[in-house]
């Protein structure tokens, strides 16, 4: 027997949920965050490339093209008003051969299309000006790229929340959804609760999450990828990508705020949420890193940590965009489904938060 009616409920203190929980907070609802783990953060707002993505690859028209965009220009300014570090480095993106100018110039192509910043055309001097270790045929800059440090991002989100009144329950697992005359049920911790408003934003356990009121909901597929860290002197001043591959952006460049170089993140599908690092695949990525980094030396790559994309499309099949569902999709009122959130998911987190707020707002009224 459930006696009170909790107005706001989010499930998951990832980035997005964070986001979500602060804005909806600001708003003037008593929200509480409902964690399973004891930090924040814990999953894949951890375990990324903490990139500020442009807005580049995204198909036309897609949430991840729009709240990417709108996000980037929010994160950018959250940074300057909240104090969060970050910087505006920079990315190459190199082909390397003739046949990959091609794709590169459907990749400015869209980039325009998407309002995702002017991409600037680099021959291969122009590449090796920049980056002298990079060994491509051309390139393109994306000025607006950057990276962030996403733990001091989460904390400032947190810091809002409870600043509006919000908190956060940890070790507190949500396992399923239901509907009551008075709202959304579900079981915390293994307590019945009800909520008016419901957000699930729990990452990889969000589409069976919402499966449990929702038969349309999509399955969850998991994409793992490893990055290995490269000790000494950093070859890099900026990110380096090599042209996408199925199911992520390739084995890539990223650089952290204290100068730190990772490679990273791979593609292997799995079915279950496992972040055991395999050491053995140091071989393939080196030889993928050596496609445009020559001069890699393979014994200064040493293992870094295992992220799990939560996808909702399978190996093979084409990457799906997010899925941000609220009740014109499942017909629950005052519930979001926030599904697939994976790249650019930290660049799009505030927008994202605009659009939840939005949708509860709208069926509120």
């Amino acid at each position: 027997m459930v006696s009170d009616v909790l107005d706001c409920v989010v499930i998951g203190a990832g980035v997005v949920g964070l986001a979500c929980a602060a804005r909806i907070a600001e708003s003037g609802h008593d929200v509480l965050v409902l964690e399973r783990h004891d930090l924040i953060g814990s999953e894949t707002s951890s375990r990324n490339s903490e990139v500020i993505h442009a807005g580049i690859y995204y198909p036309t028209g897609s949430l991840k093209a729009t709240l990417c965009v709108e996000g980037k220009e929010r994160l950018y300014a959250y940074c300057e008003t909240h104090q969060v570090p970050y910087r505006r480095c920079g990315k190459i993106i190199v082909a390397i051969d003739d046949e990959q100018l091609g794709v590169l110039e459907g990749y400015r192509q869209q980039a325009d299309t998407n309002g995702a910043g002017r991409l600037e055309w680099l021959d291969a001097a122009a590449v090796r000006k920049l980056e002298p270790e990079v060994r491509a045929v051309g390139g393109l800059l994306s000025p607006t790229t950057g990276i962030i440090d996403s733990h001091t991002f989460m904390l400032s989100l947190q810091g809002r929340l409870e600043a509006a009144g919000g908190m956060i329950a940890f070790n507190t697992a949500a396992t399923e959804l239901g509907v009551t005359a008075d709202g959304i049920r579900l079981v915390a911790g293994g307590e019945p609760l009800v909520a008016r408003l419901l957000v699930n934003s729990a990452g990889l356990a969000a589409p069976a999450l919402a499966g449990t009121v929702d038969a349309k909901a999509p399955a969850p597929r998991y994409a793992r990828g490893h990055y290995f860290t490269y000790s000494g002197r950093p070859p890099f001043s900026r990110l380096v990508y090599p042209v996408a591959e199925v199911g992520g952006l390739g084995v890539h460049v990223t650089i952290d705020l204290s100068g730190q170089v990772k490679f990273g993140p791979d593609v292997e599908w799995v079915d279950d949420v496992d972040y055991t690092f395999d050491a053995g695949r140091s071989r393939a990525f080196a030889a993928a890193i050596r496609r445009y980094f020559p001069g890699l030396e393979e014994d200064r790559l040493q293992p870094g940590y295992v992220g799990i994309r939560p996808k909702i499309s399978a190996a093979g099949e084409p990457a799906a965009d997010f899925r941000i569902d609220g009740p014109a999709v499942h017909g629950v009122r005052g519930l979001v489904n926030l599904m697939g959130i994976e790249s650019p998911g930290l660049t799009a987190s505030l927008a994202i938060a605009e659009r939840v707020v939005s949708m509860l707002d709208d069926d509120a009224a």
